[in-house]
């Protein structure tokens, strides 16, 4: 099996300083796959684009960001393998930087190991991108987070009722819930590029200015 990787893209910093936060990107994948997540990935390459594309927001105010490659491509009945990708890459921010605060941002399958993972006492909260949250996802992992959703209306991937109820269900543990109606458009964030980015920024920022790691 290939290891899970990562793009860390660094704010440029004094020697031994630390970024303020890291934006840790979580790419989607498929129900079931056990394929590699190889270079021509389009999952991975659209957060690929979302990274560079923000970072230069993220760095101005001394915001790492961070792209994890998982292992294999699919969620596989468990999620085992990018809910342990997405693990090993906090210890990574942990091993790297201490103990700075940790934004999970994921895209559709990557939303749901970043709800899994916001239990790491370094993760101040979740942005979730067009996710694919289910019924039986559970919530409890978001307690004392803040937690962004923003989806599409004519989503037919993933649904926007089901982000929806998820941010119910977890409003109940989680710090802030926060809803981001994206109207008509669809789940692979080709429409409306600007505002997703906008949307993605904007939130890893708000949930890292909480952190009190």
């Amino acid at each position: 099996m290939s290891t899970p990787s990562l793009t860390r893209l660094d704010p440029p910093l004094e020697p031994s300083a630390a970024p303020s936060a890291v934006a840790l990107l979580l790419h989607g994948g498929t129900q079931r796959s056990t394929d590699p997540v190889g270079s021509r990935s389009a999952s991975w390459h659209r957060m690929a684009a979302i990274q560079r594309r923000i970072t230069p927001r993220l760095h101005a105010e001394g915001v790492a960001s961070w792209l994890l490659r998982y292992r294999v491509r699919g969620w596989n009945g468990d999620g085992s393998g990018p809910r342990e990708d997405a693990r090993w890459a906090i210890e990574q921010g942990r091993a790297t930087y201490g103990e700075v605060p940790i934004v999970l941002l994921g895209h559709s399958l990557g939303a749901r190991p970043s709800a899994y993972g916001a239990d790491d006492p370094q993760v101040a909260g979740v942005v979730a991108l067009a996710p694919w949250w289910q019924p039986d996802d559970p919530v409890n992992a978001l307690r004392g987070r803040h937690v962004v959703a923003a989806h599409g209306r004519t989503d037919k991937i993933t649904s926007a009722r089901m982000t929806r109820a998820f941010l119910g269900r977890a409003a109940g543990v989680a710090a802030s819930t926060d809803y981001v109606d994206m109207g008509r458009i669809g789940h692979y964030m080709l429409r409306r590029v600007d505002r997703w980015n906008d949307v993605a920024a904007d939130g890893v920022l708000r949930v890292a200015a909480t952190a009190t790691v």
